[in-house]
């Protein structure tokens, strides 16, 4: 972890200029924070304050620091994910802007980050141009949304009917990843019945008969990870 020796409240950099924002950044992987920080601070109205590899060290950090946007990755080696760290950043009073970024553009990862509290999402594929405003839009307390993200949630949005629920992708995601009923019942706090409830209603939005039919289809539709 790399931080300034002290917090600072955000000031403008000179007279006329726009205000600094502070950001922190959390991934876990070593290369991507110090590209993540090279191409931010060339921006002049931008100040890494922190970067961190744990989605609990962000939480940490994002309550002891003056933060304004905390670029958030959704997968750490830890326990906790992104989603979650968002969850719980967005919650205190006061608390800076996430802005999502990562290489998961499926409905199972947007969903959670969005329901998190998250004020935009962004893909790591995204030019340095695009990162920038996506900061600056975030700061200013704005959506901002990858335009692949916004198309997703459009998609849904005129098709509710047959979109599947956040929980409906979850509960599938699980299925994806090898898990049993009971193993999903126990992870999302769900009784076997809810479980096998949701499934039935995956397979109909999807027209599939089976858990394997139901993963083929959703991650050709981009609803979960592979």
């Amino acid at each position: 972890m790399t931080a300034t020796d002290s917090p600072k409240l955000s000031a403008p950099l000179e007279q006329g200029g726009a205000p600094t924002i502070r950001l922190l950044l959390a991934d876990d992987h070593p290369v991507v924070r110090a590209g993540l920080r090279a191409v931010l601070e060339t921006e002049p109205d931008f100040e890494v304050v922190a970067d961190v590899p744990t989605a609990e060290g962000a939480v940490g950090l994002a309550a002891q620091l003056d933060v304004d946007v905390v670029l958030m990755d959704l997968q750490f080696g830890g326990k906790m994910l992104g989603s979650q760290a968002t969850a719980e950043i967005t919650a205190r009073e006061g608390a800076p802007r996430v802005l999502v970024l990562t290489t998961y553009d499926t409905d199972v990862d947007i969903l959670a980050a969005i329901e998190a509290g998250a004020t935009g999402y962004l893909l790591k594929d995204a030019p340095p141009e695009e990162l920038a405003a996506a900061v600056r839009t975030a700061a200013a307390g704005k959506s901002a949304l990858a335009p692949t993200i916004a198309l997703r949630l459009m998609d849904r949005m005129r098709t509710p009917a047959t979109a599947l629920s956040r929980r409906e992708t979850e509960v599938l995601q699980l299925v994806a990843d090898g898990l049993s009923n009971a193993q999903i019942s126990k992870q999302l706090f769900l009784s076997q019945a809810t479980v096998k409830s949701h499934l039935v209603h995956i397979y109909a939005k999807l027209g599939v008969d089976s858990r394997t039919s139901a993963v083929a289809a959703a991650t050709a539709q981009g609803l979960i990870r592979r």
